[in-house]
């Protein structure tokens, strides 16, 4: 299958380097930093294949995806990509129970996208990343940095010290609609800082068992959003769910709609059924999507919901997971390949 030539990759991961990170840390936070204590912690988890590629590396060693040239080269010309959305693999700072300091570093780490690697290729969009102990602090980043042309959306992890849709996170939501900002919601640090247990029954014993259990963080936040109403508060609100898998969706949506059915006055702001609801605000990436052994299995869950409009395309490059265009694409029927690969991203992020 032949690429798409507006591909749109809405998952890429440049390495923010730690000491330019001190350059724009006023003190006593930078003295903080130095010291090595630079995110919520990690549960330990032994990944056999290590996180990046082993080939995302230039011939004298350098990873290409430290500085943004080689990024720019060996992922978005060599995949003829159209835009790509840099997403701050830092992503456990905003868990972190001192907000003055987290926020501190996360503004550290915003303005590293913006000034160093945004300028440097116009393919570039940038997340921006919020503190969640303080909504106080969210919200001032988010006027802070948020009016940029070029940055594409608020990135929160998939764990919360309360399900997302309660009314405590409410104005970070405010915040971003004012400047016509999705939402996403990234994984990696469930578990840690002020995140609730990464699995609802508890923690994982192995790698395998928390990467698979990654779709269950989703499951849990999105029926937080939906019941508690954030949708009906927020109408222009966009949500996107960034590598937690995608065919769990359908049976969710039946499972909500027949519940709410009986259930709804206990959710008296939810006025249509669920299912519609997250149709219209909430979308999903392809990296890491299920891979069943038939095709036809998973073609025919693409028809059980509105995969045409909800999907865009991500590499996740340059973790070991990931995925090119060519892989992603040839998984869709040609019906629904060009807004999966980009054009969906392109509405959503209003580009050019």
């Amino acid at each position: 299958m032949k690429p798409s030539p507006a591909i749109i990759d809405v998952d890429v991961h440049p390495i923010i380097d730690a000491d330019r990170v001190r350059d724009f840390l006023p003190e006593p936070w930078r003295t903080r930093y130095e010291s090595g204590n630079r995110s919520a912690g990690g549960l330990g988890y032994w990944n056999p294949n290590g996180v990046m590629r082993s080939d995302a590396v230039l011939e004298d060693g350098t990873p290409t995806y430290t500085r943004p040239e080689p990024l720019a080269e060996h992922h978005f010309d060599a995949n003829n990509l159209a835009y790509g959305v840099l997403n701050n693999p830092h992503i456990g700072m905003p868990l972190s129970p001192e907000p003055d300091y987290a926020a501190s570093v996360i503004s550290a780490f915003n303005d590293i996208l913006i000034e160093d690697w945004l300028p440097a290729d116009e393919r570039f969009l940038a997340s921006i990343q919020v503190v969640l102990s303080d909504p106080q602090l969210a919200v001032k980043e988010i006027h802070r940095v948020g009016g940029h042309p070029r940055v594409a959306q608020a990135l929160l992890p998939g764990g919360s010290p309360l399900p997302y849709g309660n009314r405590f996170f409410h104005p970070i939501y405010e915040a971003a609609v004012a400047y016509d900002l999705p939402v996403a919601l990234h994984p990696g640090p469930e578990g840690t800082g002020i995140s609730g247990k990464p699995m609802a029954s508890g923690y994982p014993s192995s790698y395998l068992e928390w990467h698979t259990g990654l779709a269950t963080i989703y499951q849990s936040q999105l029926l937080s959003l939906v019941t508690e109403g954030v949708f009906q508060t927020f109408p222009e609100l966009r949500i996107i769910l960034l590598e937690g898998g995608v065919m769990w969706l359908p049976p969710l949506m039946w499972r909500l709609d027949k519940n709410w059915k009986a259930l709804r006055v206990t959710s008296p702001w939810l006025d249509r059924p669920p299912s519609e609801v997250i149709q219209e605000h909430v979308m999903l990436n392809t990296q890491p999507v299920e891979e069943p052994d038939n095709i036809r299995h998973f073609r025919a869950m693409l028809e059980m919901f509105d995969a045409k409009n909800m999907l865009m395309f991500s590499s996740d490059y340059p973790h070991w997971d990931g995925d090119t265009p060519d892989f992603a694409g040839r998984m869709f029927p040609e019906s629904m390949r060009a807004g999966v690969m980009g054009e969906n991203a392109r509405r959503l992020y209003r580009l050019a």
